[in-house]
């Protein structure tokens, strides 16, 4: 669903496994495929954001203040 230009929400089950799919829609826009890896990051009052790991590096950057 879209709501915002640019800013987008989709709804994820978790499975018995723990494990959940990415819906189509999202992995289209962010270029996500099989057998790529990401980065699932977390935060106890923002929640959890996911990442490509071409955007790695950046998002270190930003947290520790320089490059890894």
């Amino acid at each position: 669903m879209k709501s915002v230009e640019g800013k987008y929400a989709w709804v994820a089950k978790i499975g018995t496994k723990g494990q959940f799919v990415i819906p189509a829609e999202a992995r289209e826009i962010f270029g996500l495929q099989p057998g790529d890896t990401i980065l699932l990051l977390g935060d106890i009052e923002k929640g959890i954001a996911i990442a490509r790991k071409e955007d790695f590096e950046k998002i270190f950057a930003q947290i520790y203040g320089g490059k890894k």
